[in-house]
């Protein structure tokens, strides 16, 4: 497979939270969910939720020269059991500490790396380099963050090495705007892309723990990106806010960025021109 072209990244939306991002040499996979229509994916304490979608791609499918995957946390929509047994257990594994150890210990991928938040890891193939920076995320408010997993962001970096970056993504992860989304936007200005989860994913009761379309509205009015790719709204039945909800948020005068929609299967290529197209 061609790279992109220079400078610019190429994403494959396979579904759910899952791209494929190829820039340059390097090839990234993000919260890898391969799971079929009508499977379940295990959220913790015993709940469940069915997926509603075809993934793009099967796991097999996933390029050979695959340099690491980008795993905001684990849940079983964003890290689930296909994942599990099918990935290369070599792979670069960039997440959490709470992930990276029970990846290590339960499962046996030796290099997952877990990162605090705002420290990096760096990647380098070739002349390419991607710097991955860990940034804080809450998946649920007050004392229910207990429940649920520790939740980051991702700051993805790319250009050559030694020089300054070309192109910003930043990745939400499955977080709720909180305060710590405003200190992301004074530390990390400049941002071409941001990949937003969305869904407003709904436990039993009514507690919700991704950001339904006014969340995700007020998150990008924090940070401004240039563009904003929305993903993680429709995939599964606990989400509770479609993406017509975020879309009408959007259309208000003050909405600060350009909104790229990308299907299921479908590339979209994004520099840090602006410029963003479809292949």
């Amino acid at each position: 497979m061609m790279p992109p072209p220079e400078g610019a990244a190429e994403i494959l939306f396979i579904g759910n939270a899952t791209l494929l991002i190829r820039y340059g040499e390097l090839t990234l996979l993000t919260d890898p969910n391969f799971l079929h229509r009508g499977q379940h994916a295990y959220l913790g304490k015993g709940l469940t939720s069915r997926r509603l979608t075809e993934p793009a791609l099967v796991v097999e499918d996933i390029p050979a020269d695959l340099d690491a995957v980008v795993l905001s946390h684990l849940h079983g929509d964003h890290w689930d059991r296909i994942a599990r047994r099918r990935l290369d257990r070599s792979l670069p594994i960039i997440t959490t500490p709470h992930a990276s150890r029970r990846l290590q210990g339960l499962h046996g991928f030796s290099r997952a790396t877990g990162l605090p938040t705002w420290h990096d890891h760096v990647l380098i193939r070739d002349r390419t380099q991607v710097r991955i920076t860990a940034l804080p995320g809450r998946h649920a408010p007050g004392r229910w963050q207990r429940l649920l997993p520790p939740v980051m962001g991702s700051l993805l970096d790319f250009g050559e090495p030694g020089r300054p970056p070309r192109l910003r993504v930043y990745l939400t992860g499955d977080t709720l705007m909180f305060p710590g989304i405003h200190e992301i936007a004074r530390r990390c200005p400049d941002m071409h892309l941001a990949v937003v989860h969305l869904g407003g994913t709904r436990l039993p009761g009514g507690l919700i723990v991704t950001m339904d379309a006014l969340q995700g509205a007020a998150l990008v009015k924090a940070v401004r990106p240039e563009r904003v790719l929305p993903v993680h709204y429709d995939d599964y039945a606990a989400f509770s806010s479609p993406l017509s909800a975020f879309l009408d948020e959007t259309r208000r005068p003050d909405f600060p960025s350009a909104v790229v929609y990308c299907a299921r299967g479908e590339r979209i290529t994004v520099s840090a021109r602006g410029a963003l197209t479809a292949p």
